[in-house]
């Protein structure tokens, strides 16, 4: 009987393994894939000679994260690698707006859009400097950070008080019309802010767009050599060096739940694994409420808010083997291992109300990955192996396009929406198509049949938005991995801090089930979500 069962071997599921094992206990991982990874693995499906990631590529918050820097992944195999420039956004005219990890490439690329602008850029970035320590370690601690966001007030207050505050919570849009003259810096803060599902108008876009910029100056958008299953890789080794055992191929429907505590879970095949001490999900939101857990072991209050959980965007994804490099006609994005693909800044605001009126946009912004570029293990010298992203709506009402296209997502609608896509790409690389070997269509439901937890695709476990943050991720009064079900811990990106690949719902996990094995006793919110009034209604404390 293991001390702890965790569900899925995705990177926060094997982060929390590996933190449980460091302690001393006795750690089983199951997971419902052939292999481990969730979202962070490869394959050489589209040409045998080409390496393609399935999900994720780029990893910035990793290179960030104090989690997976811990952990010491290079003693297990692990080799980072970096594209010559971070990040690129050409425009139809030629010109292009360059993320670099050496500042003055960055403000030099800015200047040329508008003199002074690599100046504004210079002003953004000896914020970040000033703030960043104290910025990670509230990203990367539990709910609430008390430590960190005292010590970041009296940062805030050194460094603009209210009006940097102001700053960060404003629109993208507008943030960068107050920042900079030119469209450059503008691009890099909104197309960084589309990472999430956060529209250039929407609040908190801009402090989000910041962020993500800031981490590619600092720490690039690396990639893990040889693929992003690497990363899983030395993980899985890591873990079974700590006397850790990982199970595939075996998916949990139920977590056993007795006397109000988790006791193990019961596996489809019928089997049962008890757990000593706790159950750990790395699992979605409404799959761990709505599916593992019975609903006679959770507050009523909670799966009231459960109707409410807001998943980000869908997502469609294509891959390819390329016989040669990309033909940018800006010569600039030749150099990034991530490129955005929009026309200006109008056209992303386009983009995202296309998708807020349920309709499948008809130039989709896409991330287009050039993973040779970063890694040339990736593929032979000479081709390119690279892939595009872009997003959808969950409920499609309307194509926007002129393809009648519905959401079906059948096998006619998948080709016609990458051909929509590799348009986008040609728009600003003009012969690209011909150059494509092979391809791979990853549809909405394709990502999820490949991960339970990509709903649709939607890649953060849960919007970005400012109304499913901080104390309300997943659900409001739910900020940290503990549960209304003692020895029950949430270690998916749904907890905060939310999406992107740094470990830290995982290690939260860990670390709220290594305290209360310490302090024995309901949490507080435990206590907050079981307290009934007379009525017998669950409320808040």
């Amino acid at each position: 009987m293991p001390d702890a069962v965790v569900i899925g071997a995705g990177p926060n599921g094997l982060v929390a393994a590996n933190l449980l094992a460091d302690a001393g206990w006795s750690v089983t991982v199951l997971e419902e894939q052939p292999g481990p990874g969730g979202a962070v693995r490869h394959d050489r499906e589209v040409d045998p000679d080409f390496v393609n990631d399935l999900f994720s590529s780029f990893y910035p918050l990793a290179a960030a994260s104090p989690v997976v820097s811990g952990l010491r992944l290079e003693e297990h195999g692990l080799r980072w690698s970096h594209a010559p420039h971070v990040l690129a956004h050409p425009l139809g005219d030629g010109r292009c707006a360059v993320l670099d990890r050496r500042l003055d490439t960055t403000a030099a690329s800015l200047d040329a859009f508008h003199d002074g602008d690599g100046a504004a850029w210079r002003r953004l970035h000896e914020i970040w400097e000033r703030l960043r320590p104290d910025i990670l370690d509230a990203l990367f601690t539990p709910f609430p950070p008390l430590k960190a966001t005292g010590r970041l007030a009296l940062r805030l207050r050194t460094a603009g008080g209210l009006r940097l505050a102001r700053t960060l919570v404003l629109p993208v849009r507008r943030m960068g019309a107050e920042e900079f003259g030119g469209e450059g810096g503008r691009l890099l803060l909104a197309g960084n802010a589309l990472h999430a599902d956060l529209a250039p108008e929407a609040a908190g876009s801009g402090g989000f767009g910041w962020l993500m910029s800031m981490l590619g100056q600092t720490y690039g958008f690396p990639v893990p050599a040889g693929g992003a299953g690497a990363l899983t890789d030395a993980l899985v080794r890591r873990l079974r060096a700590h006397g850790g055992t990982l199970h595939c191929g075996l998916r949990v429907d139920r977590v056993v739940v007795r006397d109000g505590r988790a006791v193990g879970v019961r596996t489809a095949d019928g089997g049962t694994v008890t757990a000593r001490r706790a159950v750990l999900a790395d699992v979605s939101v409404p799959a761990l409420y709505g599916e593992l857990v019975e609903p006679e072991h959770l507050p009523g209050l909670l799966l009231a808010d459960l109707k409410r959980f807001q998943w980000d965007f869908a997502t469609f994804k294509v891959d390819w083997a390329l016989d040669g490099p990309v033909p940018w006609r800006a010569e600039q994005a030749a150099r990034a291992g991530t490129v955005h693909l929009a026309d200006g800044l109008d056209e992303l605001t386009r983009f995202a109300a296309q998708i807020a009126m349920r309709q499948i946009p008809d130039r989709p912004f896409s991330l287009f990955g050039q993973m040779t570029t970063a890694d040339a293990s990736r593929s032979p010298a000479g081709t390119e192996s690279a892939w595009a992203y872009t997003h959808v709506p969950h409920e499609v009402a309307a194509d926007a396009g002129d393809e009648g296209l519905t959401g079906a997502w059948d096998l006619k609608e998948q080709e016609l929406m990458a051909d929509r896509v590799e348009r986008q790409v040609e728009r600003f690389a003009p012969g690209f198509r011909a150059l494509i070997r092979g391809r791979r269509i990853l549809a909405p439901p394709t990502l999820q049949a490949l991960d339970g937890n990509l709903r649709a695709g939607a890649i953060n476990g849960g919007t970005a938005g400012i109304h499913q943050q901080l104390v309300f991720r997943p659900l409001p009064g739910t900020g940290r991995p503990e549960t209304p079900v003692r020895g029950l811990f949430l270690a998916s990106a749904g907890a905060h801090p939310g999406g992107g690949v740094h470990g830290a719902p995982g290690a939260n996990a860990a670390r709220a089930a290594l305290r209360r094995r310490r302090s024995p006793g309901l949490s507080g919110l435990q206590r907050a979500l079981t307290h009934r009034d007379r009525a017998g209604h669950v409320r808040p404390s």
